[in-house]
Order: C-alpha cells, then sequence, then structure tokens
C-alpha cells in the first residue's frame, strides 16, 4: 500500500491545480503545494501521518504568509461610472414617487430615472430632491426642505 501514496499525492497536486486554473480565486494553490511538499516524504516511504502532517503545515503557511499580499495585489478595485455622478446631485420630480406602486420618476442632470423615496413618503410632481443612492437603474432620492 506505500507504493500508492506518491501517486495518491500527484493525483491531488493535479487536481488542485485544475481546480485553481478554473476558479482563478486563489483558493486551491496552497492545497496543491502542500500536496507537492508531502510528495517528498511519500517518495522517502514515509508513514501517512507524517505524509498528512507535512501537508497540513506546509498548506497552512503558505495560506498564512501568502495570501494577504496575493489578495492585495490582485485586489479588483471598484470603478465608478458615470452613474454614480447622480449621488448627492439634486433632481425634480417628474412622475408622483410612490414606493408601495413601484412608481416615480426624477429628472437628473438632464436625464430621466426610475426613482423610489428613501423614506417611503410619496413624493408628488415637481418636487425638488437629492439623490441619496443608486441601485441599478434606480434613484433613491430625499425630499429637499
Amino acid at each position: 500500500m506505500e507504493w500508492l501514496y506518491p501517486l495518491i499525492w500527484l493525483v491531488l497536486i493535479i487536481l488542485f491545480i485544475v481546480m485553481e486554473a478554473s476558479t482563478v480565486q486563489l483558493v486551491s494553490i496552497w492545497l496543491a503545494v502542500g500536496s507537492l511538499a508531502a510528495l517528498v516524504p511519500a517518495i522517502l516511504e514515509m508513514s501517512l501521518a507524517v505524509q498528512v502532517i507535512v501537508f497540513i503545515v506546509v498548506s497552512a503557511v503558505c495560506l498564512v504568509f501568502t495570501r494577504p499580499f496575493v489578495k492585495k495585489v490582485l485586489a479588483v478595485k471598484k470603478v465608478n461610472t458615470n452613474a454614480d455622478r447622480t449621488v448627492g446631485e439634486f433632481g425634480l420630480v417628474t412622475e408622483t414617487i410612490d414606493n408601495a406602486l413601484e412608481s416615480g420618476r426624477v429628472m437628473v442632470d438632464g436625464l430621466s430615472w426610475k426613482a423610489r423615496a428613501s423614506d417611503n413618503t410619496v413624493l408628488e410632481a415637481g418636487t425638488r430632491v437629492q439623490v441619496k443612492e443608486i441601485h441599478g437603474v434606480t434613484l433613491t432620492v430625499e425630499k429637499v426642505v
């Protein structure tokens, strides 16, 4: 049975690399490195317990020391769109905003937007509002006092 352990570790290395290649989220690369390290005691015909300990320790060390750095380097930055500029802008209600009826539109910067009131009040057409949030193509607005 001892001859089978190196083969198992090779299969695990390949499996973890394939998983990493399919996710590209740095999830299983450390397990592949741990499996590679465990392959050495398997080839030297050390006990399964030693192999598993080497796998766990090397995987954990790689994870602890490299993941924060790698995640920082590969962090996806949020890219603001032109729509994000509308937050904080003032507009005019062009169609009565009633959250219960899911109706309402506002005109902001020359564009008509679907809108909802932030406090669930009904805002009549002609009311001056300020944009508080944007969710998809819907603005959340608040009446300007």
